[in-house]
């Protein structure tokens, strides 16, 4: 999720990425020689959010769904219905406004015996980055206002805050964060892995005080910093797991013309500020891309695009053909979309634009049964369904 505000101002008119043309891209889902794209939103909630930038779930067979607001709140879904108290409200310690704000949640694996829970937010007055632990409270719809801070990343710029929190198979915490802000990644940040900034990073929260470091990370012994497991991305604001494969699958927002997919690996390199896309960035020409990972898929800022929302694959049950399909948006255009992973070694399908829409997405989530839900910065939760 890039400035809001200005890239409303910055959206270009390219060529999209591979071989669809922009009116395919375009074009109402309901085709009949396509029916395994025709999708709708069902409302669950049009009013009484303020800015959702996410939702996600416990994993503790509750059925509750959490959704995470930019100024510092937490809601709380239960049977549809939003309840009127906060899960926890933290504003006061949130510096929230165009990219900043509480930006990510996550609860432990072990949540229903625990009660921990991770959140990421931009802290009052300085704008840096927080990585902090809560607990649950004495009830469940409730958490306790103590806080144990983690990780705190100074922000040179007010924007490409990243903000995603996530635990992967491992059972590890990956952190995403962007690569500071400004135009072009003026200091590099992204490519030095002596710095945090445009890196996902994974550490262990269950050992270690305040964390501990996973053996394998790529600088864990020497020549980096060892919280790192992925370098060279410009702002990752949302990236998730396949609950099915394991597979880390990161939308990246670009500068100026391509925004990007990533299957992220450990210790890949994913080229940012080198490349924006496939295309050379700094040098805009003759770049180099060896140790380079490029992306699976880009698209250009093409008919209102401007900047990718990442989503999920989806492994639920109502959609049975977006089975194995990563959803993912744009926040400019509110179109959703649709890109079929392959199975071993074949290529990718081309994506499909599988609805296009009025929101600002501003997020994906998932419930208990990994039913997909789309959010609107406007104030909205969707769940995808059929028509």
């Amino acid at each position: 999720m890039d400035s809001w505000i200005i890239r409303w101002s910055l959206i270009l008119i390219l060529v999209p990425a591979g071989s669809l043309q922009a009116d395919d891209m375009l074009a109402p889902p309901a085709k009949p020689s396509d029916r395994r794209h025709v999708v709708a939103l069902a409302p669950l909630v049009t009013q009484g959010l303020e800015q959702p930038v996410y939702l996600t779930h416990a994993g503790d067979g509750s059925k509750r769904l959490y959704v995470v607001e930019q100024p510092g709140r937490i809601r709380v879904l239960e049977a549809n219905a939003l309840l009127p108290g906060p899960f926890l409200d933290v504003t006061e310690r949130v510096l929230s406004g165009g990219e900043r704000g509480l930006l990510g949640l996550v609860f432990h694996p072990d949540y229903r015996r625990n009660g921990r829970f991770f959140v990421n937010y931009t802290r009052k007055p300085d704008g840096a980055t927080i990585v902090a632990e809560y607990h649950r409270g004495a009830a469940d719809t409730s958490a306790s206002h103590d806080e144990r801070i983690l990780l705190i990343v100074p922000q040179p710029y007010p924007n490409h805050n990243g903000g995603m929190v996530a635990f992967g198979p491992d059972g590890y915490l990956y952190v995403g964060l962007g690569d500071g802000g400004s135009k072009g990644d003026p200091e590099n940040r992204a490519q030095n892995p002596n710095d945090l900034l445009g890196k996902i990073l994974r550490i262990d929260v269950d050992r270690g005080d305040p964390y501990g470091i996973p053996r394998d990370n790529p600088f864990a012994k020497t020549g980096g910093r060892p919280e790192i497991y992925a370098v060279g991305l410009r702002n990752p604001w949302r990236f998730s797991f396949d609950s099915t494969t394991g597979h880390l699958w990161a939308a990246d927002v670009g500068q100026y013309s391509w925004e990007e997919i990533d299957l992220v690996t450990l210790g890949g390199n994913y080229g940012w500020r080198v490349m924006e896309g496939t295309h050379c960035f700094h040098p805009s020409a003759d770049c180099s891309t060896v140790n380079l990972n490029l992306p699976i898929l880009e698209y250009s800022h093409q008919n209102g695009r401007c900047s990718i929302i990442g989503g999920y694959v989806y492994r639920g049950r109502l959609l049975t053909n977006l089975t194995g399909a990563y959803v993912y948006g744009d926040f400019c255009s509110g179109e959703i979309f649709a890109l079929h992973a392959p199975s071993r070694n074949q290529a990718f399908d081309e994506p499909h634009t599988i609805l296009k829409t009025s929101l600002q997405i501003s997020s994906f989530g998932v419930d208990e049964a990994g039913e997909l839900y789309v959010l609107d910065h406007k104030g909205g939760i969707y769940r995808l369904s059929l028509p």
